[in-house]
């Protein structure tokens, strides 16, 4: 893979070394799947909630690299406002920490919830956007547990997904599937791409 510019403060790389090893046993651990190799480094600008941008980071499968860079590009453009944006090892890849600190994130070799199936992030084709605030909804549990305040989706309130949200739109534009979509279960802040 070779280092993508998309725009000053949008970029993809192979893995740093620092980053390889940061990551090794926390969002990333030897399996069958997926290797350091398929995976890019992105650096990326965000306006967060106090309107000042911020650097943020993330890592995806390189086949998606360009394309990330590209939606959020446009969402730091349109001033849509994200909380965080660290690697989920800032948490020691514990998804439930990450998420209730509002953190959006992408990478993490690990399985769904309840499940024993590889999640779309153990790929790098999953996103999570500000996930307290669009929080994963299967039946009565709420995840993050602190994002019950937001799991009625009738209620107006700021940084929400849905069809209207500008977040939802580029994804959509991208052939991204979005989890608030799911018929049996919600997952309002998780997009992916197959």
């Amino acid at each position: 893979m070779e280092t993508i510019t998309y725009e000053e403060g949008f970029t993809a790389q192979p893995l740093p070394e620092s980053i390889q090893q940061f990551i090794t046993g926390r969002s990333y651990r030897e399996n069958k799947d997926i290797g350091l190799d398929e995976l890019a480094y992105l650096q990326m600008k965000f306006v967060g909630f106090d309107g000042i941008t911020q650097t943020g980071e993330m890592i995806v499968h390189y086949s998606l690299a360009r394309e990330v860079l590209e939606i959020f590009c446009e969402l730091y453009k349109s001033g849509y406002q994200i909380e965080k944006m660290k690697l989920v090892d800032e948490y020691d890849a514990d998804d439930e920490r990450s998420m209730s600190d509002n953190n959006s994130s992408a990478f993490n070799y690990r399985v769904v919830a309840d499940t024993d199936i590889i999640s779309m992030h153990g790929y790098g084709r999953a996103i999570d956007i500000n996930p307290r605030i669009n929080p994963y909804i299967v039946g009565e549990k709420v995840m993050p547990a602190n994002g019950a305040a937001f799991a009625d989706r009738t209620k107006s309130f700021p940084h929400k997904i849905n069809h209207d949200d500008i977040c939802y739109k580029l994804f959509k534009s991208h052939g991204w599937t979005w989890g608030g979509d799911w018929k049996t279960q919600k997952d309002y802040q998780h997009f992916y791409k197959t």
